[in-house]
């Protein structure tokens, strides 16, 4: 009893997360998932040949957060959670049946990632049930990008009249044309060019991609948040499994302009150190928190929802939690209704992930 009330006590967890080693990501330290795992002090060293292309913050079983406590010893968030169900607030805990709804990732792109689709609920039950093996999950998967760094990548279909462009030879786009059959030789996926939105971001900028919208991430580095799923639906750019007829069959084929796909984010009323991603589902939403210097006291407000930060760069104490300090690459998890009341040390910037029912 008096274990699992000193457990009931934690507020805050550090978080060890863990990469995803695929082909796509950026080499060594050139990747932004590299210097956050080799800031964060969970990685001593960074192999300079290997693809750092995702860090996974969250509880899906893939890739479980472990828990940085000795107090908490051999636990992963997902664990923790269910234990301590009061954890993620009282909607979300009976929104989502006591599991934590999103998955927070960062990805570091260096070559095209598949051309995709994410299936909605319906789609991704059937899936699941029909090829566990190539749908593990049977949860949609709407998702958001907010770049880190210039981040380019491909969304929806283009305008009609932009189409027709291509096919009749007014407009070339030879040049990222080539840079894609140089990565993927021969894929007929590279003409996808001509036929979809190419979007350019620019650091803080953001797009969300709901359920059945086509896209490809290009390149650079970007805050990604998601359903919990790792479902995906592929049909070229890619040497792991195709799905084409499912793809084709699943599209939302409604053509828009690039600049519709940028996402708009909007400052905080109470709290101008706050930009709020809100988009219009209920399993995440994202907040930027970015506190200068010569603000030397600063409150992360609490919120009726367990959340995820992590800090991109700067440094600060925790003046109430003796064994946490926030710096470069460090993760945590904050329950529901507990706020965290930061020494700023060096101007300071992190990114939240929560649910806003």
């Amino acid at each position: 009893m008096r274990e699992c009330t000193a457990m009931a006590e934690v507020k805050v967890l550090p978080l060890a997360c863990r990469a995803q080693l695929y082909s796509w990501g950026k080499l060594g330290l050139n990747s932004e998932v590299a210097q956050l795992l080799l800031h964060s002090a969970t990685q001593s060293n960074i192999d300079p040949d290997t693809p750092y292309a995702e860090l996974w913050m969250g509880a899906h079983p893939k890739a479980d957060s472990g828990i940085l406590l000795d107090r908490i010893p051999d636990q992963t968030l997902g664990s923790w959670i269910q234990k301590n169900p009061q954890s993620l607030g009282s909607k979300v805990r009976e929104r989502f049946n006591g599991k934590l709804p999103f998955l927070f990732k960062v990805l570091s792109v260096r070559t095209a990632l598949s051309i995709q689709a994410h299936p909605d609920l319906d789609l991704a039950v059937r899936l699941h049930a029909q090829f566990p093996e190539h749908y593990p999950d049977d949860n949609h998967k709407p998702e958001m990008a907010i770049a880190l760094t210039p981040f380019t990548g491909l969304c929806g279909f283009r305008p009609v009249s932009e189409i027709l462009d291509f096919l009749s030879g007014k407009v070339p786009l030879d040049s990222l044309l080539l840079k894609l059959h140089s990565q993927f030789p021969g894929d007929i996926g590279c003409f996808c060019i001509y036929f979809l939105n190419l979007v350019e971001l620019q650091p803080g900028d953001a797009m969300f991609l709901r359920a059945n919208e086509i896209h490809a991430y290009l390149y650079g580095d970007c805050i990604e948040c998601m359903a919990c799923s790792d479902n995906t639906v592929r049909a070229g750019l890619t040497p792991k499994f195709l799905d084409v007829e499912t793809l084709c069959e699943m599209l939302d084929y409604s053509p828009s302009p690039a600049q519709s796909k940028l996402f708009p984010c909007r400052r905080d009323d109470q709290d101008d150190h706050v930009t709020l991603y809100d988009p219009p589902i209920d399993d995440f939403s994202v907040i930027r928190i970015q506190v200068p210097l010569e603000v030397k006291c600063y409150t992360v407000s609490a919120l009726d929802s367990g959340s995820i930060l992590l800090v991109v760069s700067g440094s600060a104490h925790c003046p109430e939690h003796d064994d946490i300090t926030l710096r470069r690459g460090s993760v945590f998890f904050l329950s529901a209704n507990h706020s965290l009341r930061l020494e700023v040390t060096s101007s300071i910037e992190l990114y939240r992930a929560c649910c806003l029912l």
